[in-house]
């Protein structure tokens, strides 16, 4: 099972992105969530969807800005984040595992690697 995050980038407050979780290797649904990590801070879980298209978000900060959503067939998650702020300033990534979400990464059998979103005027 492979996991590969892409779309982070350099944008400008209140600026969006949209970050894809592309996986591989399984064809069943899983729980894909997103989390992130900041410089000098602890990682934070943010969004999360589950096996049945359950959304958790993990943060208040991002209500009403941060959407997470699947598409089955390309067995990508994207994360849309709209109206960001500096503090969303972090080290993206995903992972994956069966059935429920959780907040704790260890809860998650793989990750991908991390994309760069630079929220900065």
């Amino acid at each position: 099972v492979q996991l590969q995050a892409s779309g982070g980038g350099l944008v400008q407050p209140g600026g969006s992105l949209r970050l894809s979780c592309a996986a591989s290797g399984f064809t069943n649904r899983r729980a894909i969530g997103w989390f992130r990590q900041a410089p000098g801070k602890e990682r934070e879980a943010v969004i999360c969807i589950n096996n049945a298209d359950n959304v958790i978000e993990y943060r208040n900060s991002i209500k009403g800005r941060f959407t997470i959503s699947r598409d089955t067939a390309r067995n990508t998650v994207y994360l849309q984040m709209n109206s960001l702020k500096p503090e969303d300033t972090a080290v993206y990534f995903c992972a994956q595992r069966s059935g429920m979400c959780s907040s704790g990464l260890n809860a998650f059998n793989s990750r991908s690697q991390g994309t760069q979103v630079t929220v900065s005027s």
